[in-house]
């Protein structure tokens, strides 16, 4: 492997990473904030793809999908918390379990009847369809340079949330102690209300991102539910941190898996994963 082959194959990693901390995150503020397993989760990555082709087919523009896309997934993720989820709180994992499970069921339905089941493909702007020359042979697309830093911004501002505003410490305060938090006169029911729907329209965000670089397709959100709980498992439930670091962790042993030994390629993550969890059995970081 040369070193432009090196660069490139780094560059994938790191922009599948930082995708797939993108999915990973809303799915860590769900399921270690708020304690709900949320085997949906991928399927709201799914539709979040399918309205970049929709909604772009409809306008013409990616940016105004994307847009657009944000606030029905937001809206989406508010309504399903306070007509579904609210309910789960005090319940047992086996009731989320068979609700999510079954709210995969029914988004599937719900695409075949709007869309339909064929494979499509979302248009990357032309302002962004350049590719940048590495090489005399080979490029690298801009747009998956654009991907990769539009993450790294929504990382930082995640982390600024959490760590540096009022909201994000009423989020942290809401994920040891929720009586006491309610107890103290703040509304704990909105709080945890617009977390879901901040995770929902993160792994909508990342299927929007990453429609014009892979086909749009039935089921694409199951294989990234299995890796986004992969994870937060490595990274330690609840840890947004930890997320980031351990979709970085995959991103580059799968990426370079593919390359050094493509026939066990697919046992490279789940090889990490035991790693991690025999040196550290509760994950890499603590919860935030």
């Amino acid at each position: 492997m040369d070193l432009t082959t090196f660069l490139i194959q780094l560059l994938n990693a790191l922009q599948y990473g930082l995708l797939l901390f993108l999915v990973a995150s809303g799915l860590t503020l769900i399921f270690g904030i708020m304690g709900i397993i949320n085997l949906a989760h991928g399927s709201f990555y799914m539709m979040g793809a399918y309205m970049a082709f929709a909604l772009t087919s409809a306008t013409g523009n990616l940016f105004v999908a994307i847009l657009l896309g944000i606030a029905l997934s937001a809206l989406i993720g508010f309504l399903l918390e306070w007509g579904l989820f609210s309910r789960l709180y005090k319940r047992d994992h086996l009731d989320q379990v068979l609700l999510t499970y079954g709210l995969i069921l029914m988004f599937e339905e719900i695409r075949s009847m709007i869309v339909g089941d064929d494979v499509h493909g979302v248009r990357i702007p032309e302002m962004l369809s350049a590719s940048v020359q590495l090489s005399e042979t080979l490029s690298y697309p801009v747009y998956r340079l654009f991907m990769s830093a539009v993450c790294i911004v929504l990382a930082v501002l995640m982390y600024w949330l959490i760590r540096h505003t009022r909201l994000g410490m009423m989020i942290r305060a809401g994920s040891s102690n929720r009586e006491m938090v309610q107890s103290l006169g703040i509304n704990i029911d909105l709080i945890y209300r617009l977390v879901f729907a901040l995770g929902v329209t993160l792994a909508a965000f990342a299927g929007m991102l990453a429609a014009p670089v892979s086909s749009v397709y039935p089921g694409m959100g199951n294989q990234v539910l299995i890796i986004c709980f992969v994870v937060v498992v490595i990274g330690g439930v609840g840890s947004v941190w930890g997320a980031l670091v351990a979709a970085l962790l995959i991103g580059l042993a799968d990426t370079f898996g593919k390359v050094i030994i493509p026939d066990y390629a697919g046992l490279t993550v789940y090889l990490l994963m035991a790693a991690v969890l025999l040196w550290r059995p509760e994950g890499i970081f603590r919860r935030i």
